[in-house]
């Protein structure tokens, strides 16, 4: 029985291997490439709460499919409604009654239908993350804050007309550029509301990527930034006294007026200040629940479900690998757009006799709070008692704020060209 089982698996392998080449050693590679993720997250190289689910998943939803034709792979059978779509779920699935069937069959099915293909996990994790920040860092220095993480967006600036000259729709290249802006559930959103046939690779992308920031933005760092100016000691800043009522009032306030200027972002700005709001106002069940079960839950299912949907039969496409381009291209810039926004303000406070550690810039990119620990690590490195974290909280959250604005002008922009999926 054993030898019989062998060579049905030897055939098939040998069948998918003349009839899409391609197809079958891009399975190969990405069980390879999910086991890697599944390492460098246990290790605390990359960023564990989603590349440890986001390996796995990957590396599973190959090898089960490894000897399922492509087109089967992906399409529903028109008389059954039914499909093996990547084993686990389809997300190319549009007809009412083959999505009713495949509720009940794709295990992962109703997760992705309720959660992630219509942008509520992203919510989630926003109103998580909201209720663990402390918007006082953003107050005591708000106009330095937001000046890096405004030069942090330079990615995206870079990458929207790239896109676009390299073949990218408007609505795509719109989409795609988002990943400059290195926030993980905004650029869910953002896909999810510009580009419905690239929504599940642009954030597959964007996600694989943000996860890549915490390993390869030292190196930018150190490229940039010379020793000697990299461990530059600040002198400690006496924080200034802001109550929990004020961090309330000014979250307020930012919430109504973000969503009155950038109606098409409100749910995102509305999830982040609600968690902020939770915080400030002493709801400790509330801040205990949604900075707990909820954000780590919600978490661990983006993680698996991105991993379950880098099947190569969706990965290997040809526009994705214009998507691989921008999005390397996008976060790069990013990185070096926050960095010389450091330096901007290096040499303005060295004109006044002042210490100020360009380092801080990277912590712009909003990538929360991966970016600022990034830069805090980098500057310990050459003088371990430096403290610069207070001014990278702030500038990673102004981050938050700043990539909603440019994902919330994206999408005004396509959808005033008759773009768009809404």
């Amino acid at each position: 029985m054993g030898d019989i089982q062998f060579l049905q698996i030897f055939q098939g392998v040998a069948t998918l291997a003349d009839a899409d080449p391609l197809i079958f050693w891009g399975r190969l590679l990405l069980i390879i490439v999910g086991c890697c993720l599944v390492y460098l997250g246990r290790k605390g190289i990359l960023e564990a709460l989603i590349m440890v689910p986001m390996g796995l998943g990957m590396a599973v939803v190959n090898a089960a499919v490894m000897f399922v034709p492509p087109r089967m792979a992906l399409e529903v059978d028109a008389e059954t409604g039914l499909g093996m779509g990547t084993l686990f779920l389809n997300p190319l699935v549009s007809e009412g009654v083959q999505w009713v069937d495949l509720l009940q069959i794709q295990w992962l099915q109703p997760v992705y239908a309720f959660t992630f293909s219509n942008g509520l996990i992203a919510c989630l994790v926003f109103i998580g993350i909201g209720s663990l920040l402390d918007v006082g860092f953003v107050m005591a220095r708000p106009f330095k804050s937001m000046f890096i993480a405004l030069c942090a967006e330079f990615g995206t600036i870079v990458a929207f007309p790239l896109a676009v000259a390299m073949g990218l729709s408007l609505a795509d290249a719109a989409a795609t550029a988002t990943i400059g802006g290195a926030d993980g559930p905004m650029i869910l959103f953002a896909a999810l509301m510009l580009s419905d046939d690239l929504f599940v690779p642009i954030t597959v992308v964007a996600y694989l990527y943000l996860g890549l920031t915490y390993g390869g933005y030292p190196f930018l760092i150190k490229a940039m930034v010379p020793k000697h100016i990299r461990g530059l000691r600040m002198p400690p800043e006496p924080m200034p006294t802001i109550t929990p009522g004020e961090k309330t009032m000014f979250a307020v306030v930012a919430c109504v007026a973000l969503c009155l200027l950038f109606p098409v972002a409100a749910p995102l700005f509305f999830s982040l200040f609600m968690g902020v709001v939770i915080r400030e106002s002493g709801l400790r069940h509330y801040q205990e629940t949604f900075s707990g079960p909820v954000l780590y839950g919600a978490t661990f299912f983006l993680g698996l479900l991105l991993g379950v949907l880098c099947e190569a039969s969706i990965i290997l496409r040809p526009e994705v690998l214009i998507l691989l381009v921008i999005g390397i291209i996008a976060l790069t810039f990013s990185g070096i757009g926050g960095l010389l926004g450091g330096y901007v303000l290096y040499w303005w406070h060295k004109r006044r006799g002042e210490v100020y550690n360009p380092v801080i810039g990277i912590a712009g990119v909003s990538c929360v709070p991966t970016c600022a620990k990034v830069a805090q690590k980098t500057v310990a490195e050459v003088s371990p008692d430096a403290v610069i974290m207070p001014h990278a909280l702030g500038a990673s959250i102004s981050g938050v704020i700043t990539s909603a604005i440019f994902a919330a002008v994206l999408i005004t922009i396509v959808r005033a060209a008759g773009g768009g999926v809404f």
